[in-house]
């Protein structure tokens, strides 16, 4: 990845940002994770969190191979038994063997990249490292609902929605299986924590999302 940021950059930034935050930001992907994504993730797949951060979401998951992807030094230190952590940029080849992954999950981080070649390139290896039927699970802040607010974070590139970044996943040769214009609200870094049944109920109550929902969700096969 291009972006201006060393290592210990991105660790000042991230411990400022989420400061307070590390028991319940767990708490909320054990209940995401559980409730939600396992339905795509078997018990002996092999799984890798894209921009992985403190490694809330790779911690959570049970599968039988765990993989965390970011430049964030802490996220060695946060990484839970048995989760291998790469750090390098997701631009480059990944230090991965071609056909080794069923899934690659990613959330809130494409809108990091630098430049869309960045992230086409990202896209490509994810293509290489998933086995044929392999899945890449992708949610972010969509830029259609959050035209002020998305560029709040310093950090933030990219304007996507769920059309752009289906479109390029297409274009790199991925089969499109679900793309959901709005899911989650938009962040869990700001604003007062709420309780957690709340989340737990949201998840259930699907009519509510275009509602309060301004994360998109996508799905993609290989």
């Amino acid at each position: 990845m291009s972006a201006p940021y060393s290592p210990a950059q991105l660790q000042r930034l991230y411990e400022k940002r989420f400061a307070g935050q590390r028991q319940y930001r767990n708490s909320i992907w054990r209940i995401l994770v559980d409730s939600y994504f396992a339905r795509w993730i078997p018990q002996r797949a092999a799984v890798l969190d894209l921009g992985c951060g403190h490694c809330e979401f790779i911690n959570n998951v049970r599968a039988e191979t765990r993989f965390g992807m970011d430049l964030n030094p802490d996220s060695v230190q946060q990484a839970g038994p048995g989760v291998r952590i790469l750090s390098q940029s997701c631009s480059e080849t990944w230090a991965l063997p071609d056909n080794s992954l069923d899934v690659v999950f990613t959330s809130n981080f494409f809108e990091h990249l630098y430049t869309k070649q960045d992230l086409r390139a990202t896209l490509l290896q994810a293509w290489r490292c998933l086995r044929p039927g392999g899945r890449i699970i992708a949610m972010g802040p969509n830029i259609r609902y959050l035209p002020g607010e998305y560029w709040d974070f310093y950090d933030h590139y990219l304007a996507l929605t769920e059309l752009s970044l289906g479109e390029v996943m297409t274009e790199t040769g991925f089969t499109l299986e679900e793309q959901i214009p709005r899911f989650l609200p938009y962040t869990m870094s700001r604003g007062r924590q709420r309780p957690l049944w709340m989340l737990r109920l949201y998840l259930t109550l699907t009519f509510v999302w275009p509602l309060l929902g301004k994360q998109f969700l996508v799905v993609a096969r290989r």
